[in-house]
């Protein structure tokens, strides 16, 4: 423990008290490695038994306007170990449809609530924005006085960011490679690839090439002609790489991406135009125009079936042997669907470290909440791990 509050006190992180978590590339350096430090803290003392709760009660709200499993319970589990109770908001089952507004939504759902968890990843333009106005409506109930207190947002994926993922997977490569510092150097390909099924959000590339590049790591983004992504969050790539002494280059060749790579992240995710065309033909209420698109794309994805991690390809990459990864569920060839984007065989190799990959997640999002609601974290984990109080007696 006294590594993990030697390296806080080395960080200065203090603006994240009282803050959301929203954007990676809203944070600081100093930020961001503090919550990887908690992370590594929180992690420490459930192995040894000991308990990190921070809450005696309250609540943490979920709000996951798509599906999810990794995430879904990530969020409970961190709420669970800091001591909060959990209870997911489904707009199905509430007044929305009766014209309920967001800012009655809001407040309303909040009274207790200390923690906030949204995922709002499949409409370009509306997701992030959604949990900007949500965070905004909780900040003038609390100032109006129908809030004890403002709860705190964490973004559980949004249609620009996923940094509860990218930040689980980098703290993956901090543990694969032994130390941040040993990231500097080192090629990421971050590619697409095929899937049979439509409309996957872009938010978890742009998450990986923004965060990555931070560290000084060579950034490869990867696409067939017609799959960019937001030209913003490659600018913020960009902009990290010039300043960590790193890189990010863009390619159409997956195969280039792949040469070299000490480590590899094939996934599908849809056109960036095709995400803002789905998101008016919703908007507008076309469901047969909806259907019409899903159709076109699943025929554009066809186009590129040979974008696959294969065996094959494994072998261009740095001895052969470059760590794969994905935010899972991946579409597994012959598994999962005919034809999808990993091999069996390549994903059955590395099984054991993506599912310790998504591991990091329940603890990365503890650390945001716990650098949201505690002021001096190095404290409370110290006096955690002095008292000792068991989290469960065996």
């Amino acid at each position: 423990m006294k590594t993990y509050v030697d390296q806080l006190n080395q960080l200065t992180f203090s603006e994240m008290f009282g803050s959301d978590f929203l954007l990676t590339w809203e944070k600081t350096d100093d930020e961001i490695a503090a919550v990887f430090a908690v992370a590594d803290a929180l992690r420490e003392l459930r192995e040894n038994n000991i308990s990190p709760k921070v809450f005696d009660s309250g609540l943490g709200i979920s709000i996951f306007r798509d599906n999810s499993t990794r995430t879904r319970f990530s969020f409970v589990s961190a709420c669970n170990l800091l001591g909060l109770e959990v209870q997911d908001f489904e707009e199905g089952k509430s007044q929305v449809a009766h014209g309920e507004t967001a800012r009655e939504t809001a407040n309303m759902i909040s009274f207790m609530a200390d923690i906030v968890g949204i995922r709002d990843d499949m409409y370009i333009g509306k997701g992030n924005q959604y949990m900007r106005d949500f965070a905004r409506f909780v900040k003038e109930g609390h100032q109006a006085g129908v809030l004890e207190q403002r709860p705190t947002l964490v973004n559980l994926q949004c249609d620009i960011d996923h940094p509860t993922q990218s930040m689980a997977d980098m703290l993956h490569l901090i543990h694969e490679f032994g130390g941040i510092e040993n990231l500097k150097g080192k090629k990421i390909a971050m590619s697409w690839a095929y899937s049979p099924s439509y409309g996957k959000p872009l938010s978890v590339p742009q998450g990986v090439i923004a965060l990555m590049t931070r560290f000084g790591m060579d950034v490869v983004l990867a696409h067939p002609k017609g799959y960019e992504v937001m030209s913003e969050v490659e600018e913020v790539a960009m902009k990290n790489a010039t300043l960590s002494g790193g890189s990010f280059t863009k390619t159409n060749s997956m195969a280039e991406a792949f040469k070299d790579a000490d480590i590899v992240y094939p996934k599908s995710w849809a056109p960036f135009a095709a995400m803002e065309k789905r998101t008016d033909l919703y908007g507008a209420g076309d469901g047969d125009g909806i259907k019409a698109l899903e159709k076109e794309l699943l025929a554009q994805n066809k186009l590129h079936s040979d974008w696959q991690c294969t065996e094959e390809m494994m072998k261009s990459t740095k001895n052969g042997q470059a760590l794969y990864m994905h935010c899972l569920p991946a579409d597994i060839t012959g598994v999962s669907c005919a034809q999808g984007e990993v091999e069996a065989s390549v994903f059955d190799r590395y099984r054991d470290q993506l599912y310790k990959e998504a591991g990091f997640k329940p603890y990365i999002i503890a650390a945001m909440i716990m650098l949201a609601k505690v002021k001096n974290p190095q404290a409370f984990l110290e006096k955690c791990a002095a008292a000792g109080a068991t989290r469960w007696q065996t």
